[in-house]
């Protein structure tokens, strides 16, 4: 199985990195049409581990997500 590099130095990558680590709280859009809200805590090359308020942790693949934004 090839390995997928995680490449550090795309911008999408910073952004969700920044998100991260500011602990910003999120909504994201799924292709499925649902929406999530929490924190992000960590990514990797496919995923994106979400927390909601309710710490329902759910790990999402990062090509089921439409878009991200942070709450403000």
């Amino acid at each position: 199985m090839p390995t997928i590099e995680f490449d550090t130095t795309l911008p999408s990558t910073r952004q969700v990195q920044n998100l991260i680590k500011d602990k910003n709280a999120v909504e994201m859009k799924l292709l499925t049409g649902d929406t999530l809200n929490g924190s992000l805590v960590w990514q990797d090359p496919n995923c994106i581990l979400l927390v909601q308020a309710n710490g329902q942790k759910t790990t999402i693949w990062k090509q089921a997500i439409a878009y991200m934004k942070p709450l403000e």
